[in-house]
């Protein structure tokens, strides 16, 4: 069977009028120590619409060796699909996330969501650079950024760029979303399936290979999941570290794994495939990796 995996506010405060120079009267706060600008370190962020200005206040209260979704600061890398489950799910559990993108079509989707749009061509090393630049403290990143076979240069390059920016940032932790058929599960998806995806295949392979060479420096999980699909999730996703598997998977269920994968210690520095327990290819039988 042919696959394709073209990869492709826990305080919020809503202010009436412009940035700077208004009389702000809060019209909704969920924690009264922000409302009340207590915090050392606290980081603004406006995202204007008309005469709203939504300012968004925190302060750091993470403990260096762990992540913690609620109050997180997460960059997240990638246009669509998984990138915005991932950014949902995120703001739904209380993180402070930033899209990186290269173009504006879903600025509104994004910042409805509350999140932050940082806008930047991942090919661009000073565009990635100066996204990290402004953003305070990022304690992970959430890539999954990928091309197609006719132009597979953000596959490497636009990933490598981030990989970089990240480690000379000190993040914590970085998630790379390649694809099966990378690195050491090169035969599992059948010699035609790796033809048809190898021009990708050979670029994502660049990509991990410098972030595990950064492992000095922050904590990864490279998470390779198979074909993906755009129906709503099963819930059955699971991770596994055997390099014989392929299948299927939802990207909503890739994105839950992903975050599981990024709260987890179990997964640093581990390489794992992402399938759909109930639409494996082959050979079932294999070991599931323990979240």
């Amino acid at each position: 069977m042919l696959f394709t995996t073209l990869l492709m506010l826990p305080s919020v405060v809503v202010l009436q009028g412009s940035c700077a120079g208004s009389r702000y009267q809060p019209t909704q706060f969920s924690r009264t120590s922000c409302c009340h600008f207590t915090y050392a370190q606290i980081s603004f962020h406006c995202v204007r619409r008309a005469d709203v200005c939504v300012a968004i206040c925190r302060s750091r209260v993470i403990a260096a060796a762990d992540i913690d979704p609620d109050n997180a600061s997460i960059l997240v890398c990638g246009g669509g699909g998984v990138a915005l489950h991932v950014t949902r799910k995120l703001k739904d559990m209380g993180s402070w996330v930033w899209m990186m993108q290269r173009h504006d079509d879903r600025r509104k989707e994004i910042e409805g969501m509350m999140a932050i749009v940082a806008k930047a061509d991942a090919t661009n090393k000073e565009q990635v650079d100066k996204v990290f630049a402004g953003i305070e403290d990022v304690d992970a990143v959430i890539s999954t950024l990928g091309g197609s076979t006719k132009d597979p240069t953000v596959d490497s390059q636009g990933n490598i760029n981030v990989i970089e920016a990240a480690a000379a940032k000190g993040v914590k932790k970085f998630i790379l979303v390649t694809s099966i058929g990378c690195g050491d599960t090169k035969d599992a998806p059948g010699e035609q399936v790796y033809k048809v995806l190898e021009p990708v295949l050979v670029e994502k392979n660049k990509a991990e290979e410098k972030l595990k060479s950064l492992s000095d420096k922050m904590a990864y999980t490279i998470i390779r999941p198979g074909g993906l699909k755009s129906e709503a999730a099963t819930g059955n996703g699971v991770l596994t570290a055997d390099t014989r598997v392929c299948g299927s998977i939802t990207r909503e269920d890739v994105a839950d794994l992903v975050i599981k994968a990024l709260l987890s210690s179990k997964t640093d520095n581990k390489v794992l495939s992402a399938v759909d327990s109930g639409a494996v290819f082959g050979d079932k039988s294999f070991d599931e990796f323990g979240l």
